[in-house]
């Protein structure tokens, strides 16, 4: 059930024993309920599961725009997906919101099939990239318009609703403007109220920030999250923007060709990319392909054979590696997160069948990626002699092209640099991501 907070702002509490908490909305902290992840605060596994895709393809004609995708979205949680142009997600949102009905597989919203359940029924409230608002209705007019439908939540009358949510999205006093005199930014948070009017379970966002520039969108993705938080509601959040979808989320799915490639909190998603796509596709990363070397070809300085310990404190060995002329030292193990769980831990094996933490032969085909920042300038290991391209001052940093045995690198600087310069990485800052052995075995990429 759904209940208000004292403003009417429309806190969720999906258990009826905390309806008496001051109106505050449902904290797994403070019910004492163990469903929190760690120091994110995120909803944890434990947490009911809000929206679920079982085994979903949506096709138009011979294309499957979705593609066998199993899905949990949790309770409270902010979903984001994430995925380049054509890839699905905004057809995996019109699934959720019931403007689409799947082709193939189930949609259950808290464990019911919705499947074939009009999008009036859903009980979901969704924003639209060009926020669909009403140019003849008020601001309060248009926040409203969901709430001729049905009763605001709460016993709350409509006014008080409307002034709740308009404080709410950092609006007061504009109920009776027109949409016309806001900003793009201020517009696309009316919409954002008059979603959250009727008190839906599932918020859905669809790109609703793509036609605002930089610095609005960097602000209205902050109060989008603390909107979220404040009331507890599962959202589900599309975007093409991979910085947006690592800064505002609980939990991430990046999709390729319709189908899901990882779902992981966004650190899992940048530090462990579970494919060479993923590496790519979010954020600047270096790829590099080469075949494990003999044993004895890397330095002791390098610690070949020797375990060591990468920032996420997982067990790695060193692992000799031949990329053009040059054999580098890779960390090697500590699980591949191609299918990593809520916590980032692993559950894929290599090309063995013995996981990723087991050495790899001599000969086996291996990708891993080294980022940016990790790429850094006279470091002692892995060392290589690149000649600089050019450079892009960006404020903070300076993003420097360099090329690398006619390999295209990218490095981040505090300065400028020229000429040809020798760059190194610390070998437990390399992230494998294929791994193909070569006795035929099935690459783990």
């Amino acid at each position: 059930m759904r209940s208000v907070t004292t403003d009417g702002s429309g806190a969720r509490d999906d258990r009826e024993a905390h309806d008496d908490r001051d109106g505050a909305p449902y904290s797994p902290e403070a019910s004492g309920d163990a469903t929190t992840d760690g120091e994110f605060g995120r909803p944890g596994p434990n947490v009911p599961t809000a929206v679920e895709f079982d085994g979903v393809t949506k096709r138009y004609g011979e294309t499957a725009a979705v593609d066998s995708v199993d899905l949990a979205v949790r309770e409270g949680e902010f979903f984001t997906v994430v995925g380049p142009s054509g890839c699905g997600k905004t057809t995996m949102l019109r699934l959720v919101a019931g403007f689409e009905a799947p082709t193939d597989g189930r949609v259950r919203f808290g464990g019911s099939d919705v499947s074939g359940v009009p999008p009036e029924a859903r009980d979901v409230g969704v924003v639209f990239q060009n926020y669909a608002l009403f140019p003849h209705l008020t601001v309060g007019e248009n926040v409203g318009y969901g709430l001729r439908f049905s009763a605001p939540p709460g016993g709350v009358s409509r006014e008080e609703r409307i002034d709740a949510l308009l404080e709410l999205v950092d609006l007061p006093g504009t109920s009776g403007r027109d949409p016309d005199s806001l900003s793009g930014g201020q517009r696309q948070r009316v919409a954002i109220a008059r979603a959250l009017a009727p008190g839906p379970d599932v918020l859905l966002l669809d790109e609703p920030m793509s036609a605002l520039d930089a610095r609005l969108r960097e602000r209205l993705r902050l109060q989008v999250r603390s909107i979220q938080r404040s009331l507890g509601i599962t959202t589900v959040y599309v975007t093409h923007d991979q910085e947006e979808a690592l800064s505002v989320s609980d939990r991430v799915a990046v999709m390729r060709d319709g189908s899901v490639v990882q779902v992981a909190p966004p650190r899992t998603v940048y530090r462990r990319p579970a494919s060479r796509f993923v590496a790519e596709f979010v954020g600047d990363n270096n790829v590099f392909e080469g075949v494990v070397a003999a044993r004895g070809t890397v330095s002791a300085a390098e610690s070949e054979g020797g375990e060591t310990v990468n920032d996420d404190g997982d067990e790695q060995r060193v692992v000799p590696v031949a990329v053009h002329d040059t054999t580098l030292a890779i960390g090697f193990g500590g699980g591949s997160p191609e299918r990593a769980d809520d916590e980032g831990a692993a559950t894929a094996t290599d090309a063995h069948g013995t996981g990723w933490s087991s050495t790899p032969r001599a000969g086996d085909r291996v990708v891993f990626c080294v980022r940016p920042q990790h790429l850094q300038v006279d470091r002692a290991q892995n060392r290589l002699r690149a000649d600089v391209e050019g450079a892009e001052f960006l404020g903070e940093t300076t993003r420097v092209h360099l090329t690398w045995s006619g390999q295209q690198l990218v490095l981040s600087a505090e300065e400028p640099l020229a000429g040809a310069v020798t760059v190194g990485f610390d070998p437990r800052d390399a992230h494998v991501v294929e791994h193909t052995a070569t006795d035929g075995g099935a690459d783990t990429s």
